[in-house]
């Protein structure tokens, strides 16, 4: 996915673009450090996701949120006050991160922007409500995750075991997923409980079997 950053401070726009390129599934395509500067590279890269910071030299970037369509925008900001918030929630941003953060917390946030794509994907050319209810984060809508699992990562992970076409370790799936294998294999055994993916031991010459997950559906 391509994604323009804005901010206008140039070596935190550095370091936000570095967290960025980290991610598999995601590419850097421009940076910007004003509002007019980020709508110009919007129009000209055509980014799936725009990082919008809020605080910029010539306006303000619910601003540019305001003026930006056909593209996702992750607000990244200092500012934390409730009626930027709301404001940004009203302008259409998919989630709001505060400064300062680590790249883990930006990390988790863009796997839930690429889980959500992966399942507007999947659902077709119509919802069901029960489709809607995920997507939106509905709970009861479907079966309750153990305490510390996100819907976004657990279906990011069922689609790149589904995609795989075969079986997978553990270790491969995070690598795929861009998860910690610790993560993925919480999430891999999650499924084979839910009945969406079965667990088969491989035997070598010696040791331990490994864990190898394929899916069923």
């Amino acid at each position: 996915m391509r994604v323009l950053v804005v901010d206008d401070d140039f070596m935190v726009a550095r370091i936000h673009g570095g967290y960025v390129a980290r991610m598999p599934g995601f590419r850097v395509v421009a940076t910007a450090h004003s509002g007019t500067g980020a709508l110009d590279a919007v129009a000209e890269h055509r980014p799936d996701l725009v990082l919008l910071d809020i605080y910029l030299p010539d306006m303000s970037g619910l601003e540019v949120l305001k003026s930006l369509h056909d593209v996702d925008v992750l607000v990244i900001s200092a500012a934390r006050d409730v009626p930027t918030v709301r404001e940004a929630m009203r302008g259409g941003a998919v989630n709001y991160l505060i400064k300062p953060f680590t790249s883990a917390a930006l990390a988790e946030r863009l796997r839930h922007y690429a889980g959500t794509r992966r399942q507007l994907t999947a659902i077709g050319p119509e919802a069901r409500q029960d489709d809607v209810d995920r997507l939106f984060g509905i709970p009861g809508s479907a079966t309750a995750l153990p305490k510390g699992l996100s819907p976004a990562t657990c279906a990011l992970v069922a689609d790149t075991l589904r995609d795989a076409g075969g079986d997978l370790s553990a270790a491969e799936a995070a690598v795929l997923a861009g998860l910690s294998r610790v993560s993925a294999r919480r999430y891999l055994e999650y499924l084979c409980a839910a009945g969406r993916a079965e667990l088969r031991p491989r035997y070598g010459t010696a040791g331990r079997p490994e864990h190898r997950y394929r899916w069923i559906g």
